[in-house]
């Protein structure tokens, strides 16, 4: 039986082992592989052009939806999904920026507005002589590194913005001694437009009113307004000069000497000399007039009261001597009557 088998096998196993299954099996190889290539790449052109779509609809909508296609399309080409994530969170944070500060080129830049106020227990003033002196500024402030006073309407700031450091210039447009400051400037960087007025709420109460207008230049500065870090620095700068006020100039308000000049359409009406000498005569015209209104009564009154009295007296001195004429003229013609009964 066994071989009787190993007879009717011999010839189908030699036949078998004939056969070139070797290369059959190549054969299968290319095949599965060009038919898995080819689904590949049916795949790979329908999210091709399902991105293209979409992205035509995202150019349209939002940042988010295009970031994502972005991911999307270097996925479907072999990119790692790191990698796709990473460039789909850059793109949407670019696009997002872009929206918020303008896109390169428009001039489409937006301007922050900052007001801000507070109100100092000091005399109008003290208060505004104070913050005049702008070179004491980076003793008492956080961010102002440097301020020079170039001349009395230029005056060149250096401040400290995160790591780097920004310059600008400032160009007092008006100034009016205890009223109201306004200037314009200049930066590579960007620049500040702004006013500060004072207003007397008491003999010793003073309210500080800012209004600024922010213009952003460069990257850095416009994405800024995102979380409007420009807005925070500037109101935590203000609370510092109100604490500098309320802290030490409230103790030697005699040593804040301010500008006292005057400034109009750029240029000095009035030194700050002149501004002195006016404010001490007007001064001392007011205290001129104050003591005349608190004397008793003027010399003419008395002039004029003994005047009546010296009239007064010669009137009675005039009354009297015609009374004693009157009695001689009686007294005479009695004695007339009786010397002539006598002489009859």
């Amino acid at each position: 039986m066994g071989d009787a088998e190993q007879r009717e096998r011999g010839p189908a196993r030699g036949m078998v082992e004939e056969l070139p299954l070797e290369h059959l099996k190549e054969a299968g190889q290319d095949l599965l592989e060009a038919v898995v290539s080819r689904t590949v790449g049916s795949i790979t052109d329908a999210v091709s052009d399902l991105t293209g779509r979409l992205t035509r609809v995202a150019d349209n909508g939002g940042s988010g939806l295009s970031a994502a296609l972005t991911g999307a399309k270097e996925l479907a080409e072999g990119t790692s999904p790191l990698k796709a994530a990473l460039s789909a969170g850059i793109g949407g944070a670019k696009d997002k920026a872009e929206r918020a500060v303008g896109s390169g080129g428009s001039g489409n830049v937006k301007v922050v507005n900052i007001v801000e106020e507070c109100d100092v227990g000091l005399p109008l003033r003290v208060a505004y002589n104070q913050w005049t002196t702008f070179e004491d500024y980076p003793g008492f402030t956080r961010k102002v590194e440097k301020v020079e006073q170039e001349s009395e309407e230029k005056v060149h700031w250096r401040a400290r913005i995160f790591f780097s450091h920004r310059d600008w210039e400032s160009t007092i447009v008006e100034q009016v001694p205890d009223e109201r400051i306004v200037w314009k400037s200049t930066g590579a960087k960007g620049y500040v437009d702004g006013a500060v007025t004072f207003h007397e709420l008491a003999p010793t109460m003073t309210r500080i009113l800012l209004v600024l207008e922010y213009h952003p230049q460069g990257f850095f500065e416009k994405t800024a307004n995102l979380w409007r870090a420009q807005g925070r620095r500037v109101r935590s700068d203000f609370k510092h000069i109100k604490r500098h006020m309320m802290t030490r100039t409230i103790l030697d308000q005699d040593e804040a000497e301010g500008w006292r000049g005057e400034i109009r359409d750029e240029e000095v009406v009035r030194t700050h000399e002149e501004g002195l000498d006016e404010e001490q005569n007007r001064d001392g015209t007011a205290r001129d007039e104050d003591e005349l209104d608190d004397a008793p009564g003027d010399d003419s009154d008395l002039d004029e009261g003994d005047s009546d009295e010296g009239d007064a007296a010669s009137d009675d001195s005039d009354s009297d001597r015609s009374d004693s004429d009157e009695g001689e003229q009686r007294a005479t013609a009695r004695r007339k009557t009786a010397g002539s009964s006598r002489s009859k």
